[in-house]
């Protein structure tokens, strides 16, 4: 290789590095931010963002050979989510008439499972049991919040007939 090949590569590896430095950096602020709010919708709409980064945490965390760091990244967000929904929960707010902070969880939440779906089919099949059970814990918190924001009602638009 020529020097100025040799120098563009050791460019773009130093940005990639910097580039997953930032990105653990604006995970840090995310997850203090999380940690000291005190407004359950407030901390809803902030940990609807940092899913995404929590399981590309849990994702390179496995590349890197962390097993136990990764399922220990990926319980810390399952537990941020009971945390959130209790909060939420607990305002007595009603989620049908007032979604905020459901509904954006609720989303979040979705996309979350669908990626932590794809790195449980990235394991070896003995490890995979470990985080199906966060992933099933994070599933179920999903249908909670979608029970929440759309409850079921009885019909009485339908007159009923007699025989």
């Amino acid at each position: 290789m020529t020097t100025p090949v040799k120098i563009r590569m050791a460019l773009i590896a130093a940005l990639f590095f910097c580039g997953m430095v930032s990105a653990q950096h604006g995970l840090d602020d995310d997850l203090a931010r999380y940690q000291h709010e005190t407004d359950p919708v407030r901390r809803a709409r902030i940990l609807a963002k940092m899913g995404d980064a929590q399981v590309e945490l849990a994702r390179r965390e496995l590349k890197e050979g962390h097993d136990e760091a990764s399922l220990h990244t990926l319980g810390q967000y399952r537990d941020e989510v009971h945390e959130t929904i209790a909060a939420l929960n607990g305002t007595g707010v009603d989620a049908e008439r007032k979604p905020a902070g459901f509904k954006e969880l609720q989303i979040s939440l979705r996309e979350t499972v669908r990626r932590v779906d794809d790195l449980i089919f990235t394991l070896e099949v003995d490890k995979r049991p470990f985080f199906r059970a966060v992933r099933n814990d994070l599933f179920a918190d999903q249908n909670a919040l979608i029970d929440e924001l759309f409850p079921r009602k009885p019909d009485h638009a339908a007159p009923k007939s007699e025989p």
